[in-house]
């Protein structure tokens, strides 16, 4: 069983939400105005995945294979029943390429959401003008096709990489920062939307921390 459904927070700063009323049809964050609500699943497994990508109308990203060691860790997704699923996140654990464990964030997200740019430690919700100037710094294989991702420098202690696949961010973020090295190797990521049958074949594990949004610095 998937669980109870967590509360809803923003899924740029993980605040509660105010739900829609009266005078608005949207989410609404003390700081961000009107959001996507955000929810991370309290339980991982084949059945959460696969729930997740059915309702998403943006893909759920999953490294194929998995890099050695890893094990998913977490699942998300920011939408609501008027707008649909907008963003997904898929977390995983494993072995730091240097050594010591590491956490791995995979995002797809159409513009204005901030998820991504949340677990970057970025202030906007997407990575900015200019972003994509110079060669890229990692490519990945994102279903079938070649996607180049930028690094970007961030607020936190993370590796951060930006990219466009299939019209919309990807991003790839890392813990810590030398765990960044994972992206010289050219991943291979599948949509499970498309492949749904993948999740079975999964290595899982236990939840990841990263997998809520940090809270801004006061």
């Amino acid at each position: 069983m998937i669980g109870m459904r967590p509360e809803p927070t923003c899924p740029r700063c993980a605040s509660p939400l105010r739900p829609p009323g009266l005078w608005s049809k949207d989410w609404q964050c003390q700081t961000h105005g009107a959001v996507l609500p955000f929810r991370a699943l309290p339980r991982i497994g084949a059945e959460g995945l696969q729930q997740t990508a059915a309702n998403a109308a943006v893909p759920l990203w999953v490294p194929t294979p998995q890099p050695s060691g890893w094990l998913v860790s977490g699942v998300g997704a920011a939408g609501d029943e008027r707008q649909g699923v907008q963003a997904t996140v898929l977390a995983l654990s494993g072995p730091a390429p240097l050594g010591g464990p590491a956490e791995f964030l995979l995002v797809a997200e159409e513009p204005g959401v901030g998820l991504g740019a949340a677990y970057a430690g970025l202030a906007g919700p997407d990575p900015g003008e200019g972003f994509d100037t110079g060669a890229p710094h990692a490519r990945v294989e994102a279903a079938g096709h070649p996607t180049a991702l930028w690094s970007l420098p961030t607020s936190s202690a993370c590796a951060a990489f930006v990219g466009e696949g299939m019209g919309l961010w990807l991003w790839a973020v890392l813990w810590p920062l030398e765990a960044g090295v994972l992206m010289l190797e050219e991943l291979r990521l599948a949509d499970l939307r498309e492949w749904p049958a993948l999740a079975e074949s999964l290595p899982y594990g236990a939840l990841s921390p990263r997998l809520v949004p940090p809270r801004p610095a006061a």
